[in-house]
């Protein structure tokens, strides 16, 4: 009988423990436009990173070294939209911060490497052992975090960062790089890259959109980070001669011609540290963020004062056909995650549930968000300035 009450009260003081991990996330700090509204999804997720959704609707994500290198997946049994239950998939990883969902199978991106654990869905429990795709990338782990990403070619894209702060490097450094589902093919697709982590398609136009983070100890207010779009294969986005819109680089882009590098669609704040970006193609947002890009700033390190810690929004007009279109605004979304100079969170990655909400991940806090939208809540028409 006292094994079972202790037991019992074991059982109870987890579960206000977890309870208690939810209240102290202060979420009522954030702010968002009228209409929205922000929940913890997950409170359990140390070191969250990176986000893929499964066909069943479960949440994948990666993480860095915090965490001891796990993979996890977060289960929604009943389809409440709040999280039940956190699996770890695996463990002692290399950084395995990519994650992607293809076909069944769960692609991660470790430093080196990119594995697969197949039909992972029906095997969350018991997941079959992992599947080497590709493991000939290089091991630098400055700027070796990895996003993947299945295109509309169902080629995996996986970038390799620039090991350094700002250097002349050989490719496959600075790239953006793809290859076969089966780790084949592997080429160099976009080049002049420094750190890229995070991408997404066009829902329509199928045109390839990125972030790149900008290089640091020029000033606070330079170099700007970047929102990328690809019209062709091949094309060269300038560093480390060129930064944001024809800034050259003291060191390295003194002589260089410009107008071979391509520039960013838009200029993002200097240090933001602008990580995980998706286009909005579900229903519950109101139509004006339809196809519009929102993107995760992870906030600065290295300025006198703080900047980001927040979520983005850009506004794209008049993308009525491949190669059309203008980004126009940049501006806020949600703020709170940094109060004055102090940070509880940092948000990654951005993935969308099939009712259409959006979840955020925090590798800070260790946890993820769910963000929705209730018109009754607006009151008004929501339009993106």
């Amino acid at each position: 009988m006292r094994n079972i009450i202790k037991l019992v009260l074991f059982i109870f003081i987890i579960l206000v423990s977890k309870k208690s991990v939810c209240i102290d996330l202060p979420v009522e700090k954030i702010k968002l436009t009228p209409g929205f509204n922000i929940s913890v999804y997950s409170p359990d997720v140390p070191d969250a990173r990176s986000l893929a959704v499964g066909n069943k609707g479960t949440l994948f994500v990666g993480t860095r070294y915090n965490a001891g290198g796990r993979v996890y997946a977060i289960l929604d049994k009943n389809n409440d939209y709040v999280s039940d239950e956190v699996v770890i998939i695996a463990e002692g990883l290399n950084a395995p911060n990519g994650v992607a969902f293809f076909n069944g199978d769960l692609y991660v991106a470790e430093t080196h490497r990119v594995i697969k654990f197949p039909k992972i869905e029906t095997n969350i429990y018991n997941p079959s052992n992992y599947v080497v795709v590709n493991d000939s990338f290089p091991t630098d782990k400055h700027h070796g975090n990895k996003f993947i990403r299945f295109g509309p070619d169902n080629r995996i894209y996986i970038p390799v960062g620039a090991p350094c702060n700002v250097c002349k490097i050989k490719s496959p450094y600075a790239t953006l790089m793809r290859m076969n589902s089966d780790g084949k093919n592997l080429k160099v697709y976009l080049s002049g890259i420094r750190n890229t982590v995070g991408f997404d398609w066009h829902p329509r136009f199928k045109e390839l959109w990125f972030t790149d983070n900008g290089r640091d100890f020029l000033s606070d207010e330079l170099p700007p980070d970047e929102l990328n779009r690809v019209r062709r294969g091949g094309s060269h986005y300038g560093f480390p001669y060129v930064h944001g819109n024809n800034i050259r680089d003291p060191e390295f882009g003194k002589f260089v011609n410009l107008d071979k590098y391509i520039q960013p669609e838009i200029e993002l704040d200097a240090h933001v540290a602008a990580l995980g970006m998706r286009f909005y193609k579900g229903k519950m947002f109101p139509k004006a963020y339809r196809n519009q890009v929102f993107i995760a700033e992870h906030g600065s390190w290295n300025r006198s004062k703080k900047i980001g810690y927040r979520i983005s929004v850009v506004k794209i007009k008049n993308y009525v056909k491949p190669n059309s279109g203008k980004a126009t605004s940049y501006r806020t979304f949600a703020e709170g995650w940094l109060q004055g100079e102090k940070v509880w969170g940092r948000p990654v990655d951005i993935e969308f549930l099939k009712d259409g909400s959006m979840v955020v991940s925090d590798d800070h806090a260790g946890a993820v968000y769910r963000i929705t939208y209730n018109i009754f809540d607006a009151l008004k028409k929501v339009k993106i300035k």
